[in-house]
């Protein structure tokens, strides 16, 4: 058995995995990510959390947002190895996942477009180039924090129609001083500003969200996706809520930019699964 986990700042999906049968089972619990969190507080999470039965496994793969730099990559695999038994231990970044899922043994350019935003050209084997997304302050463009955090700015700033604008904060409950106390004071204010693109993805007929959304997108292609020199020539492969929800409009920037779309998935997990079995 094998134990594969794929973790963003929202929510981490594990996958139990026997590999000569391909029988598997799933598990999702609250999103660990070693940039934000130290190993004390990553094993608290898992202790309270995770339940699948049996912590010892033939190997763990351990895919995370951040695990790039071996820094992180050590205060994760400092709490995993805590926690549970295993020979094989990998910690590999979240965008490893998605170029393992999205593109498998091949050539192209894989995307994540969740809570937070990633890209790389993946050669098949490795990742040859990877243009930084530089965290929900200074970059992130395409996703759901960065959506989320324009829409908030927006409403505050009464750069959307009266009727929006009511609907938002009749559905919300809210107002101007709670929203600025979580996104300045409260942890995780890129997990609550991506909370909000819900709100859009239930009003996305109304053209001023839409807008957005595909300015959004524009700069995620134009600041990241178009940097690597073969993006025209080679498939261009999303994973990731965002891109998932809103899959209409992303395809209409990929045409704007003379890209060519490729796969897009909600969720990478059912792709390391493949990956892994072979």
């Amino acid at each position: 058995m094998v134990l594969i986990a794929d973790s963003g700042s929202t929510k981490t999906t594990w996958c139990v995995l026997d590999r000569e049968s391909g029988k598997y089972e799933i598990l999702q619990t609250a999103g660990i990510n070693p940039f934000y969190q130290d190993e004390a507080t990553i094993i608290n999470a898992l202790e309270s959390e995770y339940t699948i039965p049996g912590r010892d496994f033939e190997a763990i793969y351990f895919y995370s947002a951040g695990c790039a730099n071996p820094a992180i990559s050590q205060v994760a695999f400092n709490a995993l190895n805590h926690f549970f038994k295993t020979k094989t231990l990998e910690i590999q970044s979240d965008l490893m996942a998605a170029a393992h899922a999205l593109c498998g043994d091949s050539e192209g350019i894989a995307c994540i477009l969740g809570t937070g935003s990633n890209s790389c050209h993946y050669n098949g084997s490795t990742i040859v180039s990877n243009v930084s997304p530089l965290g929900f302050i200074l970059g992130d463009e395409g996703s759901g924090a960065v959506i989320g955090k324009k829409l908030l700015a927006d409403i505050l700033k009464k750069q959307l129609p009266d009727h929006i604008i009511n609907q938002f904060f009749s559905q919300y409950k809210t107002d101007n001083a709670e929203i600025l106390d979580n996104i300045y004071k409260k942890p995780f204010p890129n997990r609550y500003a991506a909370g909000f693109t819900k709100f859009i993805s239930e009003h996305k007929s109304e053209p001023s969200l839409q807008q957005l959304v595909l300015n959004a997108f524009d700069e995620f292609l134009m600041r990241n996706v178009l940097q690597y020199k073969m993006a025209d020539q080679l498939p261009v492969h999303f994973t990731g809520s965002i891109a998932h929800y809103f899959n209409d409009l992303l395809a209409i920037a990929l045409q704007k930019h003379h890209l060519s779309l490729g796969k897009i998935i909600q969720d990478p997990m059912s792709g390391l699964i493949e990956f892994h079995v072979k």
